[in-house]
């Protein structure tokens, strides 16, 4: 007979014929020991005692329970935040920090007294019961040590009988010498059953107590001491003076043992037994959810682990407390999703976590979903770092004039989010104001392809797609991110800010990974073409973030602390975003429908910004962040066009980023030439040298300034040619007059038909410094029409390509091709 691996404790209790089995596996080596009685004893004996001990040995299981654990959630100072029961319904947590010593001692005097004395049996105890058992003529007493008890919940209480206390009795042998006296204590603590679905100290201690076992007053242990040996006593509406009654016993025990004062017993017995079970918090549910679901995915698990977050409670439950309050005016407007995060900026460890808010209908809106992790169109939000990038590498200045006029891209034409355009504006209000068509200029000036690797090294995970695919909307939410990689993308910028370095440590400078577990390992991403004087010059320009009728709307939180925050609305009105930046915090807010449904009230502004002041105001203050002087230049800049100043230029200083080459001249400040009186222009083919008055005057191109002049009343237009000199204009050096506005360079149009079957009219438009000049209109070297004062000029162009001339009287020309699709009429 061949015996199969000893893989239980069962294999110890084999019948005596399998080992005379084992010895008959020789016939000849059996035959020749029958000669021999002695020998073959010896022999039979040595082999029972090998066979014994190997059966000793291995009769406990490894590991001794495979019961699933329930995943805890613990804040950064242990404090419960929320748990998921275990996959067969029952509440057990795993012990962190080992059993609470005021329970060791009550189960200790209540079950096992002798428990630091005996090896995992108890003769006294064992003699006691069999004594009262024989007595009495029943099983009265099991006279168990807490060993055995281990043993018996590992074999699921099997019924009690005289065989199964015998093997009990081995196996608790067995089980300390593999196990320490602290070790064989938390194995009870964990596993004891304490009433319905509640297994194991911890999870007893928050469902009945509402708090940490190592928490618990001297009656509270004494009652959960007393539970494992009959459950069913703690219930709500029976046996509550039985249950008192025996815990009242085991404090009179830990009297008489002098272990507590008569004080401590006398105020111990008046403490009231819990009514019902507490719920347990569910104060980060969907944080649970998402950090256990991403163990699962990565083949790991939470199974004998609580995990350890970075979560501060306090901030927790008032971010918690915020987005509930602001669910009931979001829902109202028809918004049922919310989510928001808040970091700590230096070590970048998140706070708080609210994946998602409770509307109070049941969750019929998604508010299952984690919003933090989905991603989601950014919108705006990802201007400031365009912005970063350009000032790093010398391709922009805070004050540089970006021009904001109508444009159009190969089909593509941006818009600015109030339809407004303003000719020209400072690279750093075009951010404040988050202004589109300056934002795709400038990403056009730098590069999709670059700010594509800008983004990827700077943490943010979720462009799938190629640069191409992507184009100019990239700036603008054709891509799409996540509330985590946003808000942590914010909170590097500030860190970066906030750092302490010297110049030469600036290429260690890398992007690092948020922090949502106390161990984990912070992940490095690729090195960051970013500096502190880049990143501070780049918060700077965000306090003054606003749109257009909502200036000052924030005064009176900005003049308690100052905030760098931008806010982002994609296309469709389906996400506001909203991210604030403080030296010490970061706090990311998204709003909208799970469902990626539309709704006019949905935008950045109105209902994330909201939001994030709220939380902005529950976190400590902080002053602003100190101007990192050592990554940072001065720089002579012309006022006006905010380029490095020229000869004609009147020149401020400005901080400007170390290593920045910035070297673009102002190009916008003109020598002209004014008659003796000052009110006109003149040139040398009109007017003698010595007779001309020379001027330096900030002069921007006819289309930028036609829309800069509305915005800025000091702007002052170039004077008047004198008549008699305008027959010469044409050839007057850096004079421009006559500009095409409509259509733009590479425009291609479609001409629909309207309800009665006409096609519609296109109506290009031309921008001259002097209104009343008039213009002439060719098409394909047809003429079409002239305009004069203003110059706007309806026409039905035939399907195909075309080149648009126009002149004026001065014989100025300006020539723009453009092609027009659809069918021809």
């Amino acid at each position: 007979m061949t015996l199969g691996p000893l893989r239980s404790s069962e294999a110890f209790f084999l019948i005596p014929h399998q080992l005379y089995s084992i010895v008959k596996i020789n016939s000849d080596v059996f035959s020749r020991l029958k000669q021999n009685r002695k020998k073959t004893i010896l022999v039979l004996l040595s082999l029972l005692l090998m066979y014994g001990f190997v059966l000793f040995w291995t009769c406990l299981p490894d590991p001794l329970f495979t019961d699933p654990i329930s995943t805890v959630l613990v804040s950064k100072k242990g404090a419960l935040l929320g748990a998921k029961i275990a996959e067969d319904e029952q509440w057990r947590f795993p012990l962190s920090e080992g059993v609470p010593e005021k329970f060791a001692t009550a189960i200790r005097i209540f079950e096992d007294k002798r428990f630091y004395y005996h090896p995992g049996v108890d003769p006294i105890a064992m003699a006691r019961s069999i004594f009262l058992n024989l007595k009495e003529k029943r099983i009265v007493s099991g006279g168990s040590t807490i060993s055995m008890q281990v043993i018996r919940l590992a074999r699921k209480n099997k019924k009690r009988s005289y065989g199964e206390k015998i093997k009990e009795v081995f196996l608790s042998l067995r089980l300390e010498l593999r196990y320490s006296k602290a070790q064989v204590l938390d194995l009870y603590s964990a596993y004891a059953p304490f009433g319905g679905n509640v297994v194991g100290i911890e999870a007893a201690s928050f469902r009945y107590f509402g708090r940490k076992s190592k928490q618990l007053s001297w009656a509270e242990s004494c009652l959960l001491a007393v539970l494992p040996n009959n459950p069913a006593l703690l219930h709500p509406g029976r046996n509550r003076e039985q249950l008192k009654n025996k815990r009242d016993r085991l404090l009179k025990r830990l009297k008489d043992h002098q272990i507590i004062s008569e004080l401590e017993y006398k105020l111990s017995i008046m403490e009231e037994l819990p009514q019902k079970p507490h719920p347990l918090p569910r104060r980060a549910s969907h944080l649970l959810e998402t950090l256990s679901t991403q163990k699962k995915q990565s083949g790991r698990s939470y199974d004998r682990t609580i995990i350890n977050s970075t979560i501060n409670k306090e901030f927790q439950g008032k971010l918690t407390r915020v987005l509930k309050n602001s669910s009931r005016n979001l829902s109202a407007r028809g918004i049922y999703n919310g989510a928001a995060i808040v970091i700590d900026n230096n070590t970048l460890e998140v706070l708080a976590y609210v994946g998602n808010i409770q509307t109070g209908d049941g969750g019929g809106h998604g508010q299952a979903i984690d919003l933090i992790h989905r991603p989601r169109s950014t919108g705006s939000i990802l201007k400031p770092f365009l912005y970063a990038a350009m000032l790093q590498n010398g391709e922009l200045l805070p004050s540089t004039l970006v021009s904001d006029v109508p444009s159009q891209y190969y089909g593509y034409i941006p818009e600015n989010f109030d339809r407004k355009y303003r000719g020209a504006v400072p690279a750093q209000t075009a951010l404040a104001k988050s202004l589109n068509i300056p934002a795709v200029r400038m990403l056009k000036k730098f590069g999709i392809q670059r700010f594509h690797d800008f983004l990827n090294n700077f943490g943010m995970t979720t462009l799938h797609r190629s640069a191409s695919g992507y184009g100019l909307t990239l700036i603008l939410g054709g891509a799409e991110g996540t509330l985590w990689d946003v808000a942590g993308m914010y909170a590097n910028l500030a860190r970066i800010a906030n750092l302490n370095i010297d110049r030469d440590e600036l290429y260690d400078v890398e992007y690092r990974s948020l922090k949502i577990e106390d161990s984990q390992q912070q992940s490095s991403g690729q090195r960051v073409e970013i500096n502190p004087g880049t990143a501070w010059l780049t918060l700077e320009a965000l306090l003054e973030v606003a749109r257009p009728g909502m200036e000052g709307f924030w005064k009176n939180f900005s003049s308690t602390q100052k905030v760098a925050w931008k806010t982002g609305t994609s296309y469709g009105l389906r996400d506001a975003w909203a991210v604030g930046v403080t030296p010490k915090f970061t706090v990311g807010v998204w709003a909208g429908n799970a469902s990626g449904e539309g709704h006019p009230e949905i935008s950045g502004i109105n209902t994330a910004a909201p939001i994030l002041f709220d939380i902005l105001n529950f976190l400590p203050r902080s002053d602003w962040f100190y101007e990192p002087v050592y990554f940072l230049k001065e720089a002579k800049i012309c006022k006006l066009s905010g380029r490095l100043a020229g000869p004609l230029c009147e020149g401020v200083k400005m901080s400007i980023p170390i290593n920045s080459n910035y070297s673009d001249l102002c190009p916008y400040h003109k020598k002209i030439h004014l008659d003796q009186t000052g009110k006109y222009q003149v040139h040398g083919n009109c007017e003698s040298v010595n007779n001309m008055t020379h001027k330096s005057w900030f002069v921007l191109p006819p289309l930028q300034e036609y829309y800069y002049r509305k915005y800025n009343s000091k702007y002052r237009p170039l004077p008047e040619l004198r008549e008699d000199c305008r027959q010469e204009i044409g050839d007057s050096p850096g004079f421009k007059p006559l500009e095409l506005v409509y259509p733009a360079k590479g425009t291609v149009l479609y001409i629909p038909i309207q309800l009665n079957e006409q096609k519609s009219q296109t109506v290009f438009e031309a921008i001259h410094r002097i209104p009343e000049t008039t213009i002439f209109w060719h098409l394909n070297d047809s003429y079409i029409g002239a305009t004069k004062d203003f110059h706007k000029l309806p026409y039905t162009p035939k399907q195909g390509k075309h080149t648009l001339i126009l002149v004026d009287e001065q014989g100025n020309r300006v020539e723009r091709k453009f092609e027009v699709l659809g069918k021809s009429k």
